[in-house]
């Protein structure tokens, strides 16, 4: 996708138009399911110190690394090696490796059964700065979706407490450099929707991800420096019946010039609280747009669902 096919969303028009904010936003979600964010306000210094953080724990030796793996885990926090994860459907693995922060909570929290705690690796100084582009992007996150509710004709503030304490997550992403042929039907990402409410992802300094058009085309997302791509998860698309969809996107393999870099990104996957209840909400059914998901599910046992069936548990 040429960066004119998805036109950039100022964040700071939210300050001078909320509505306009709103239907802009809204626009680009329900045409792509994506939205490119301009102006979004993140402290760079934030965004830079935590990719440092990333690349220097993915330099660490394979043995170290694996030392962060948490077996039976599911990925939901800690190190998950090259290879593990596969997209739903697919046969083959994904060319990834990755690591997950989660929200610290405190002691005794309700929710501690669904949200294991954080480990640290003990061989990266200053991790903290990946604990604080979590906190900037959770915080950004909610002034999105206030934007979506407002898109939907709900008050602003909806979203506030299906998220409260949600159970999002902070994702490092190293795809490794191609020195050797990829394995056959591997890529580095492999066509997904994502699991969650929505997706707020950094740009990555090397080119590869993808979203599938409505024509069926796959088409290139590569937003200007400085904007954020932000793009709406199944458990979205569900609570609305479809009026904001998740697209499949991936990340494909390098051109062969490009196939001795690595690429990096850090993708936040905002999630509702693990007991929020999704249920169609009544105002996105409709006698063209009837109800497609009749039975309520929990926020917690959808993502169990869905983790079954990528792999990771």
């Amino acid at each position: 996708m040429t960066q004119s096919a998805i036109t950039p969303v100022s964040f700071a028009l939210k300050a001078r138009d909320p509505s306009a904010f709103a239907h802009e936003l809204g626009a680009s979600f329900r045409r792509y399911g994506f939205a490119v964010v301009a102006d979004h306000g993140l402290d760079p210094s934030v965004i830079t110190r935590a990719h440092e953080r990333a690349k220097a724990f993915f330099a660490l030796p394979d043995s170290v690394k694996q030392h962060y793996f948490i077996p039976g885990g599911g990925g939901q926090r800690g190190y998950t090696p090259f290879g593990r994860e596969a997209a739903k459907g697919a046969e083959a693995i994904d060319l990834k490796e990755f690591w997950h922060v989660g929200r610290e909570l405190p002691e005794g929290h309700a929710y501690a059964p669904f949200m294991p705690a954080n480990v640290n690796p003990t061989e990266i100084a200053h991790w903290e700065d990946v604990y604080a582009l979590f906190n900037a992007l959770d915080a950004l996150g909610g002034d999105l979706l206030s934007a979506i509710a407002r898109d939907l004709g709900l008050e602003d503030g909806f979203f506030e407490d299906p998220v409260r304490d949600g159970n999002s997550i902070l994702r490092l992403l190293h795809y490794p450099p191609q020195t050797k042929p990829a394995p056959e039907g591997s890529i580095r990402a492999a066509a997904h929707e994502d699991i969650n409410t929505i997706t707020l992802l950094l740009g990555a300094e090397e080119a590869g991800l993808q979203v599938k058009d409505r024509s069926g085309q796959w088409l290139d997302i590569n937003p200007p420096e400085g904007c954020l791509v932000v793009n709406i998860g199944d458990m979205l698309q569900r609570l609305t019946n479809n009026v904001l969809p998740s697209t499949s996107h991936r990340v494909v393999n390098p051109s062969p010039e490009r196939q001795r870099y690595a690429r990096y990104s850090m993708p936040f996957f905002l999630h509702f609280r693990p007991d929020y209840l999704i249920e169609t909400l009544e105002s996105c059914v409709s006698p063209d747009n009837p109800d497609r998901y009749p039975e309520p599910i929990t926020a917690q046992d959808y993502l169990m669902q869905r983790l079954r069936e990528i792999r990771l548990i």
